[in-house]
């Protein structure tokens, strides 16, 4: 028995190349798979935009004066259409029937807000929050419009939505991530920077079991951008001793990875 078992031991020795190989290219599959909460977004298709109409089509557009002109066109709460005067800021006058413009959905649930932000129209996403849009609206794919300019690199788009009271603490994507560890995921330091600033949760620990400290190293490509998203989470006080669910740190993930300058980073911030 035991020279059988010896035998074909020896039959697959030189298969150990091969399987080592298929090893690592299933692990970098599943890295790749993983990887899959940037890609997850889904913009409007170029079918959706030109079939959008009134709020939809001026924020795919944006046509601030369509946009304002739209949301003047509904009454005020207590307010009948032939009584309009002038109302100067909407604030609480905001009528049912202008929210229900605000938040209508497309066939992906996005709303007006999500368009704007999804085509860059920044004056049109001033626009809708002006009118009463509400930032905390999520899509079909559970993004609200900080996410999503958070994984656009949208940097501009995001200072505005942030001054006009957006959060950067919402829990959103099927992986229950928050737009700080997307950025983080994708090297956006200057997105990383803005929301860290607006007081986003550094430790908030998605279902993959990852920080935004974590996905920095462990989907990045520990380059500069990476690096410098890095030192952002450090500087800002990002626990640096929680673990994957490998029981894995940062650090080692960085070591194992060789990522020689977060290495440093790590080491030289305390990180164990």
């Amino acid at each position: 028995m035991r020279a059988v078992v010896a035998g074909q031991l020896l039959l697959m020795l030189p298969l150990l190349p091969l399987l080592r190989a298929a090893r690592a290219v299933a692990a970098g599959w599943m890295v790749f798979a993983l990887a899959a909460p940037a890609a997850a977004q889904v913009p409007p298709s170029a079918v959706e935009s030109a079939a959008y109409s009134g709020l939809h089509a001026a924020a795919q557009s944006g046509d601030v004066a369509a946009i304002e002109g739209l949301a003047a066109s509904f009454p005020t709460t207590g307010e009948s259409r032939g009584s309009r005067g002038s109302r100067g800021s909407r604030g609480s006058c905001e009528s049912s029937e202008l929210r229900q413009a605000l938040q209508a959905r497309d066939s992906y649930g996005r709303t007006p807000l999500h368009v704007a932000t999804f085509a860059r129209q920044r004056a049109a996403i001033a626009a809708l929050l002006a009118a009463g849009a509400d930032p905390a609206a999520l899509d079909s794919g559970r993004y609200d419009a900080v996410t999503i300019a958070a994984v656009a690199d949208d940097e501009d788009s995001l200072q505005i939505m942030l001054a006009r009271g957006a959060s950067a603490k919402l829990v959103t994507s099927r992986y229950d991530g928050t737009a700080l560890i997307a950025a983080a995921h994708l090297g956006h330091d200057g997105v990383v920077r803005q929301l860290i600033a607006a007081g986003a949760p550094l430790d908030h620990v998605n279902n993959l079991h990852w920080t935004a400290l974590m996905e920095a190293v462990v989907l990045g490509d520990g380059g500069t951008r990476h690096q410098a998203t890095l030192r952002a989470l450090l500087d800002a006080g990002a626990n640096m001793q929680l673990t994957d669910r490998a029981g894995r740190t940062a650090l080692q993930l960085a070591r194992g990875r060789d990522y020689g300058a977060m290495v440093h980073m790590l080491e030289h911030a305390g990180a164990r």
